[in-house]
């Protein structure tokens, strides 16, 4: 039996802060429970990378695999959490020892002090390219975090998101680490098979790992 499952996941829903310019959450309850209807259905708008999700190639590559291609078994194994909320604009190699993983080929950076739930923040700490190498020399397979994006808002560049592509690594994005302590986890958080997509949301879990 393993340890506790914590969930690191943002909750979608119509005020969730989005990215400056993209899609907000709605719900609209389609069908009703009624005489003559016996379910509710509802649909759904929203972006792809609405809460905590999983980017695709396709979304900084045009020629790159959409997000139903992707191996759903590099979102589901063993992680290690990195607390960095000492790092400046980027998390560099220099901001937390990679040896404490122990070999764990899927890394997760906690950067915020509190998740921001209820407004867009700018100014988080985006991820270095560089680090981004250095995981992928030492065989990490996924890169993950609690900020928007592994690039800085203004960038256009994307030059961490192109490390990544080079590396051949997956990349999860808006995960909430406010409960969780630094230290080896199960990481589970597959995301949705959906053809063509750039992104998917996902629902993201990290089960404790028994001493």
């Amino acid at each position: 039996m393993g340890g506790r499952l914590i969930d690191i996941s943002q909750t979608l829903r119509p005020a969730l802060p989005v990215w400056p310019g993209d899609t907000g959450f709605s719900l609209e309850r389609t069908w009703h429970i009624e005489p003559g209807c016996p379910v509710n259905v509802s649909r759904l708008t929203l972006s792809t990378h609405s809460g905590a999700h999983a980017d695709a190639p396709l979304h900084y590559d045009e020629a790159g695999a959409d997000i139903a291609a992707v191996d759903p078994g590099i979102y589901v194994g063993l992680c290690h959490v990195f607390d960095v909320r000492g790092a400046s604009k980027t998390v560099k190699p220099s901001d937390f020892n990679l040896s404490a993983a122990h070999g764990a080929d899927r890394v997760l950076f906690r950067t915020f002090d509190r998740f921001p739930h209820d407004e867009w923040v700018s100014d988080y700490a985006a991820i270095a390219p560089e680090t981004i190498e250095m995981l992928a020399d030492t065989g990490v397979r996924l890169v993950g975090m609690d900020g928007p994006s592994l690039d800085p808002e203004t960038s256009k560049t994307l030059d961490s998101h192109h490390a990544v592509k080079r590396a051949g690594m997956a990349i999860l994005e808006g995960l909430v680490l406010d409960d969780v302590d630094e230290g080896p986890y199960e990481l589970i958080a597959a995301p949705l098979k959906i053809a063509g997509a750039d992104a998917s949301p996902v629902r993201a879990l990290l089960r404790e790992i028994s001493a």
